[in-house]
């Protein structure tokens, strides 16, 4: 999903580092299989994840809606030796998906699959988490980040998806922009943190500890 003119967006993916041949097909089978195939990250920002982990070198990571995937296998190629990403999701299907191409891409072992409802699976994780990336159900990003926020790592960073809502955030009125504009003003007030919101694809909100 991106709200950014169609030409600017191919020149940018025409002057990044194009992502590995196995991402194309999985875009393929997302875009023939699933309902809501705009909810990949897409090149531009694959590669900005694995940029970001590549500077951040974390150890643990957890993402919180998997998908089919490309997410986390674009985080994976950027992981050191012995760091990992836990990565849940309430999709049997999409998961499967991502866990095939994640062996395909030789990272399998670097991504643990956890299913059920994330709220549940947070609570059972102890953390501390180095890297958090929300990019789930837009209802639910409060609890999520307030499940996370205890568990993060002291120089820990969370990265949420979709903050700019299609650009409807500036005059929310569908559940989407209602929900995230929700979360951002959160944010924003949260003396506890500080955040800036880039508008990479579909917004991406970095927040760290103050």
């Amino acid at each position: 999903m991106s709200f950014i003119d169609e030409e600017v967006e191919r020149y940018a993916e025409e002057h990044s580092t194009p992502p590995l041949q196995l991402f194309e097909r999985l875009a393929e089978e997302t875009r023939s299989t699933q309902n809501v195939p705009q909810m990949m990250v897409g090149p531009i920002e694959g590669a900005f994840l694995s940029f970001v982990v590549g500077l951040k070198q974390p150890r643990l990571v957890l993402e919180i809606g998997t998908f089919t995937g490309w997410s986390s296998i674009a985080m994976a190629s950027s992981l050191s030796t012995g760091a990992r990403i836990i990565t849940c999701d309430v999709n049997e299907e999409t998961t499967a998906i991502a866990r095939r191409y994640a062996e395909e891409a030789g990272v399998a072992d670097r991504i643990e699959y956890l299913l059920g409802p994330a709220i549940e699976t947070i609570a059972a994780l102890e953390g501390p988490f180095d890297l958090v990336f929300i990019d789930a159900d837009k209802p639910g990003y409060i609890d999520y980040y307030e499940a996370v926020l205890p568990k993060l790592a002291t120089n820990g960073l969370i990265l949420a998806d979709n903050t700019l809502a299609d650009g409807e955030v500036v005059a929310p009125s569908g559940e989407m922009s209602v929900a995230i504009h929700a979360f951002n003003e959160h944010v924003i007030a949260d003396d506890r943190v500080e955040c800036v919101l880039l508008s990479v694809r579909d917004g991406v909100t970095l927040i760290r500890r103050r």
